[in-house]
Parts: C-alpha cells; structure tokens; sequence
C-alpha cells in the first residue's frame, strides 16, 4: 500500500484516546489505510495526546472556553483540520460538540454504542447508554458508526454491528462486549472510505460494491 493511497484524516480525543490507540494499532497491523495529520485534544489533560506524541503524530489542544461561541470553537477545529489535509474527521471520545461546516459535511466521523436511533440523543454516552439499555429490556444492543451532523448521534450511519443482550448482563459485561464491537465497525467503516465505496443520498449511506470503486469522493 502507498503513500499516495492513504486517507488522510484528523483525530479529536478528550480522554485516554483509546479509540486512537486502537486505530493506529490497526494501522501498524495494515488494516486501515489511513495516515494520520493531526490528533485535536478538547483539554491539555487528555493523555491520549501523550501516546500521538509518541507515536510521532503532530498535536494540538484547543480548549472551548477560549472561544466565545460554539461556532467559533467548531471553526478553528475544522480550519486547522483543513489545514492540515484531513479528508475526514474522526471524533475518538471527543467530549464537546461540534456544529459542522459545509466543507465538512458527511466527512466527519463518530460512533456511537448503541444501535441508532435507540438510546442516542444529549445525555446517552458511555456507560449511561448501557444502563439505560438494560432499563429498557431490550434483547439486541450493538453500535453504530455515523457522519455527523448538527444533532446528537443524528446523521447517516455507515456502518452497525449487533449483541445479543444476555439475560445476566450488567453495565460493565455490556460496555466490555460493545466496545471491542465499536473499534471493528470504527475500523470497517474507514476501509469503506479509503476505497472510496461509499455514498451518502440524504439520510441513506450507500455502500458500493468492491468491483467499482469511485475514483473521487463520494461522501
């Protein structure tokens, strides 16, 4: 795989950056071919800009309250996104919202551990999904990847993955058996990207099959 073949894109984190440590071990191991411009931190606490720092990956933080607008936060995001090439953006447990340009628009990715559009919306993130998952007595949970649009876990998804609920599940059996699940469909979903098979009419991804790929971006 060549250089010239790599998706380039930019990665948001708040936290530890599992999601990043997980897409760049899947990078090593050539599953994904993506090269990685930018890694974003919400905070200067987010250690996971200490492993992109190790791994050689150029980092930035840019923190909210140094914007007096969500418009303004969100546009020195994507503009040093641009700026750096990304095609695509990926929020990796990025805590903050973003309000998403037209240059951006179907370009920026997230996911999301419940199958859309149950259990979405302000207030369901982590382990609260899984919680409210098994309050409700559902029997099939799983993830969802999507483009994000200016709603909460809204915009077209891409890509979902299912589990069985068990009936001796508690929120930590749950999260241990989606997360891994998130990562797979994180990972299908950008090897759809890079070989340019998906196209997004509306609120409906389409996925095209491998024998014809487009030779420019669809999304």
């Amino acid at each position: 795989m060549t250089e010239r073949q790599l998706l380039p894109v930019a990665i948001l984190i708040s936290g530890t950056g599992r999601t990043l440590r997980d897409l760049l071990k899947a990078v090593d191991a050539r599953r994904i071919p993506i090269d990685v411009r930018l890694v974003i931190g919400s905070t200067p606490n987010a250690s996971g800009l200490q492993y992109a720092e190790f791994m050689g990956i150029p980092c930035e933080v840019i923190e909210r309250r140094d914007f007096a607008s969500l418009e303004e936060y969100s546009a020195a995001i994507l503009r040093r996104c641009q700026e750096v090439g990304a095609e695509y953006i990926i929020m990796a447990g990025f805590a903050m919202r973003l309000e998403i340009t037209p240059e951006y628009q179907n370009r920026v990715i997230g996911s999301h551990p419940a199958l859309a559009p149950a259990f979405c919306g302000q207030g369901y993130f982590g382990r609260r999904v899984h919680a409210a998952v098994l309050e409700h007595g559902v029997k099939v949970t799983g993830c969802t990847v999507f483009f994000l649009d200016q709603e909460y876990n809204n915009g077209p998804v891409i890509v979902q993955k299912a589990v069985p609920v068990e009936p001796d599940d508690t929120v930590e059996k749950l999260e241990s058996r989606v997360l891994p699940l998130e990562t797979e469909a994180l990972i299908e979903a950008l090897q759809l990207l890079a070989d340019r098979r998906i196209v997004v009419q509306g609120r409906r991804v389409r996925i095209l099959p491998p024998e014809t790929p487009q030779t420019s971006s669809p999304a």
